[in-house]
């Protein structure tokens, strides 16, 4: 077993976007309640996130962008940003949470007082651009996490998959320019958002799936491609977006993996922490809509991050 964090941020539960939407407060519920439920919770050391602060915030999303949510943030009631996209009084301040609480988990994995973290917040975060919120989120987690890395802890090289049904737009938005970022997103295509699958790069490694691929057409393109150019990075750190609404019974999406599946690519991304830096991951939730498959899933993905 290794030292494992679970880092959760009281106001995640408060963000609302209203009762039908699928990205509800229910999420971090079934995750709970499973992770009680297969008895890992006692394992695993529990932190409490402090809120990003904003100057962190503006290296990753530019002062216009920060500015805007803060302005339209309503005192009552939901706002719609887009169709999809909504906040009440409660949504800044989660978002803000959340990505405190990817720095907080780079700073506890980093300083070496545990070996991994996983991140048990949201909104989620990997469609938010430099300038743009969309797609169910507002601030990327796992960017600001990663520059936190970077540029306070002086890392020259973080690595990132992105398993989310939906391409990482967000996060390849934030990083396209920037060779110090391994990006690797696999991702239902076509799909939304709708990109990804033309771009070329160096660092960003886009792997589309068509609809109703399995957890071996899954597993093949990550044994294929994100692993060699992974391992060939050396990343001296490793960060997850984790997302799990590619699962067959997810209402969102049309992949067909299974818990299984995920388990299998936590634990590559583990043992590829453990040959370059040391064990140092981060993950963080992103999607995963149908509550009782969320539960399973990301409980199998904590398990793997402990060594249990």
């Amino acid at each position: 077993m290794v030292q494992t964090a679970i880092v959760t941020h009281s106001l995640s539960m408060r963000h609302d976007m209203g009762e039908f939407h699928p990205e509800s407060p229910r999420r971090l519920d079934a995750i709970n309640d499973r992770l009680i439920a297969s008895g890992l919770m006692p394992y695993l050391l529990h932190y409490e996130a402090d809120p990003v602060q904003r100057r962190h915030l503006e290296r990753v999303h530019s002062p216009t962008h920060v500015e805007n949510l803060l302005s339209v943030a309503p005192h009552h009631g939901i706002v719609h940003l887009d169709p999809d996209t909504a906040m009440n009084p409660y949504t800044v301040p989660a978002a803000l949470g959340a990505a405190g609480a990817g720095t907080l988990a780079v700073d506890l994995v980093l300083k070496g007082q545990v070996q991994n973290a996983f991140c048990a917040v949201r909104p989620p975060g990997h469609h938010a651009e430099k300038e743009r919120a969309m797609g169910f989120c507002f601030f990327n987690t796992v960017a600001v996490a990663a520059l936190w890395a970077l540029e306070y802890h002086g890392l020259e090289r973080v690595a990132i998959l992105d398993f989310d049904v939906h391409h990482g737009n967000g996060t390849e938005n934030i990083f396209r320019d920037d060779p110090r970022v391994l990006f690797c997103s696999t991702f239902q295509h076509p799909f939304y958002p709708y990109q990804g699958a033309e771009t070329i790069s160096n660092h960003i490694l886009n792997l589309p799936l068509q609809a109703g691929s399995d957890g071996a057409v899954f597993r093949q393109v990550l044994q294929q491609h994100c692993l060699p150019a992974f391992d060939a990075f050396a990343p001296q750190l490793v960060l997850i977006s984790a997302g799990f609404d590619a699962h067959r019974e997810d209402p969102l999406a049309e992949l067909r993996l299974v818990e299984s599946d995920f388990a299998w690519a936590t634990q590559q991304m583990v043992h590829l922490a453990q040959r370059h830096c040391g064990g140092a991951l981060v993950s963080t939730l992103e999607g995963g809509y149908n509550t009782n498959a969320l539960g399973r899933c990301v409980t199998e993905h904590v398990r793997e991050l402990a060594g249990l």
